[in-house]
């Protein structure tokens, strides 16, 4: 047992000595409740804001827009132009060819002076205006199919069989029976089927001109033509409607007349169709109105024909004039315009068939004589 006089061991215990209490019991602070719990507890700080994105501008859909808003007017001018164009019935009577490979267009220039003014009247020297009777200046077959497009001219004053009418003018069926009477002529004459029908006045071909902004033509000589109101030099130039017009009526200047006329013909029209196959025509919005609404004010096509028929000829009369085209005039063996019942066979055989491609060079003459 411990001794009484040694201090106790408890003091820790009994306070005696708090001093050697090495954890003494510490007082806490009185906390005001009210004052503590009304004051919210301090949030973190928020991080710094972002510096604000620049909205960037929508170019891919402004861009896409466009695109489409463009495609649109493309395929909305032909419609517009389609709905002015007059419907006649080509369809002849009697007995057709059978059906054939590629597609030929029957191209009629017509002598109406509807859509021409009375000051271009005056100065055409084409005399009266609007439509003065069934008279046609042109008569062209546009052939297109696997091989080279071919446009070819049949002399207004070839002399063939016209039904009901004796052996005539080719001319003369258009006189007497309008489109469905040629057609069967040409039918029956060269064996050839024709599928659509094409009829253009003078307006339409002066404003197809124009459409375009004139095309080049290269008189070998000079051309002075007072029935045609045509006075031109002599070498390649650029023309307007008027003019082109004038030099594709004209007959008067040259020894073969009719002949050389065709050829002028065709001449004007394959300029025109390179002129419409430039980008210009697509990328110039009033150029492609123009070019689309040109013939319309005296165009006539054929009942079955279609929007896309029309189309597929205009692309074709751009392919005629060139390396992937061919224009010839119908094989003659006179200038009274008998054709060369040998050179025009071989040469229909070859169309008919679809074979333009395989045409040798003395079936494709520009008068149709032959190496002339």
């Amino acid at each position: 047992m411990p001794d009484r006089d040694d201090p106790p061991e408890y003091d820790w215990l009994y306070g005696q000595n708090p001093a050697a209490d090495p954890e003494p019991t510490r007082v806490m602070p009185r906390v005001n409740k009210r004052e503590h719990y009304a004051q919210p507890p301090e949030r973190p700080a928020a991080p710094p804001a972002a510096p604000a994105r620049k909205r960037r501008f929508p170019y891919g859909k402004v861009v896409l827009l466009l695109l489409v808003a463009w495609i649109a007017y493309l395929v909305a001018v032909p419609i517009f132009a389609w709905k002015r164009i007059d419907m006649v019935d080509a369809t002849p009577s009697g007995q057709r060819p059978a059906e054939q490979p590629g597609t030929t267009y029957l191209l009629v220039g017509s002598d109406s002076r509807k859509g021409l003014t009375k000051a271009e009247n005056r100065k055409l020297g084409t005399g009266g205006v609007g439509d003065v009777g069934q008279r046609t200046d042109t008569i062209m077959l546009l052939h297109t199919g696997d091989g080279p497009s071919l446009l070819l001219s049949i002399p207004r004053d070839s002399i063939v069989p016209v039904p009901g009418h004796g052996t005539t003018k080719i001319n003369a069926a258009f006189a007497y029976g309008g489109a469905p009477l040629l057609v069967q002529t040409i039918e029956q004459t060269t064996g050839v089927r024709i599928d659509h029908y094409v009829e253009i006045g003078f307006g339409g071909f002066v404003n197809s001109v124009d459409a375009v902004g004139g095309v080049q033509i290269c008189p070998t000589k000079r051309m002075v033509d007072r029935r045609a109101n045509l006075n031109i030099k002599k070498g390649c130039q650029h023309v307007d409607g008027i003019t082109a017009l004038g030099y594709a009526r004209s007959r008067h200047t040259s020894g073969i007349g009719d002949i050389d006329r065709a050829k002028h013909q065709r001449e004007v029209v394959s300029a025109i169709g390179s002129e419409v196959k430039s980008p210009a025509t697509v990328l110039n919005p009033f150029r492609y109105y123009k070019v689309n609404m040109a013939a319309t004010s005296s165009l006539k096509v054929d009942e079955d024909s279609s929007v896309i028929d029309l189309a597929r000829f205009a692309w074709a009369m751009t392919k005629v004039n060139g390396s992937d085209g061919l224009t010839c005039s119908m094989p003659i063996r006179d200038l009274a315009v008998h054709w060369d019942t040998q050179r025009a066979l071989a040469l229909m055989n070859l169309i008919k068939t679809d074979r333009t491609g395989d045409i040798p060079k003395n079936l494709c003459q520009p008068t149709g004589i032959a190496n002339k």
